[in-house]
């Protein structure tokens, strides 16, 4: 709805009292999700919680205490939410001891990747990579159950926190490692195997962004075992990165390469040495 601008301030709160009765949402969606999955992390790694709990029926109704706000949230979303919202929910919840496993996985990848990390817990504790990554297998799942919005405020939630900026539809295995993170980019349509590892400022995008190609396969698919480092671009869903490979920072790439590949950027400088007399080149 457009908000007419000249009818004076009177009118113009009308207009915002119709767009507020017109918008379907009955709570404020972004507190309430980003809620939702502080408190279920908190559930899942006691590293983030201020909670105790003694016997496993107090973790059962947690679950079910989360499994009813994950329901209140859906309906908020959409009213017409309210006959599948609990099926959603209960759908969820399901899949939840197989992301706990995934995110183990992923958290002990991390620390068997990195020198500096010291420990399980320091992983799960303060990298941002593991947040990110925590975030979206529980964005993807919901995504999976096509449930709307939701997934995307999770998502944006975890990039507005660690600066990675990972889509809810992409595809990614288990031992997934982000190392320091910052400004990595990973679309919708991405696809990543196991054991993969991605440095900060990695994008993997599309080669266009045409409205009407939002339902084709449009960012590259990454397989087995492959090291991106850092701000490394590659892009186009036909792009294939093969298992085992290696791809060097600032690498752009738009076409697939084959399994164990080494691919790297080499930039040359040249200037004068005035004092000698001679060029002097660089190659980094």
């Amino acid at each position: 709805m457009a908000v007419n601008k000249n009818n004076g301030l009177s009118g113009f709160s009308v207009d915002l009292l119709k767009i507020r009765k017109e918008y379907q949402s009955s709570r404020p969606i972004k507190s309430s999700a980003q809620l939702f999955i502080n408190d279920l992390l908190q559930l899942l790694f006691p590293h983030f919680s201020e909670n105790e709990y003694y016997n496993s029926n107090e973790i059962e109704s947690k679950i079910y205490l989360l499994r009813r706000n994950l329901n209140m949230i859906l309906v908020s979303l959409n009213g017409e939410l309210k006959g599948k919202a609990e099926k959603y929910a209960e759908d969820f919840f399901d899949k939840l001891p197989s992301i706990h496993e995934n995110l183990y996985k992923d958290a002990q990848a991390i620390y068997e990747g990195d020198p500096a990390a010291e420990s399980l817990d320091e992983v799960i504790l303060a990298y941002p990579g593991f947040f990110a990554i925590a975030v979206y297998r529980i964005a993807h799942e919901l995504y999976k159950l096509n449930v709307p919005l939701l997934p995307r405020v999770l998502s944006e939630y975890a990039h507005q926190i660690t600066g990675i900026d990972i889509h809810p539809g992409a595809q990614i295995g288990t031992s997934f490692f982000i190392d320091h993170g910052t400004g990595i980019v990973i679309g919708e349509t991405s696809s990543i195997g196991k054991n993969v590892k991605i440095y900060q400022g990695v994008t993997l995008g599309a080669l266009s962004v045409q409205k009407g190609l939002a339902k084709k396969k449009r960012h590259p698919t990454i397989e087995d075992n492959v090291i991106i480092y850092s701000n490394a671009v590659i892009l186009g869903g036909g792009t294939i990165i093969g298992k085992g490979s290696t791809i060097g920072g600032n690498v752009w790439l738009t076409r697939s390469v084959p399994p164990s590949s080494i691919v790297q950027h080499r930039s040359e400088i040249s200037f004068k040495d005035e004092q000698n007399n001679h060029e002097l080149n660089f190659i980094i």
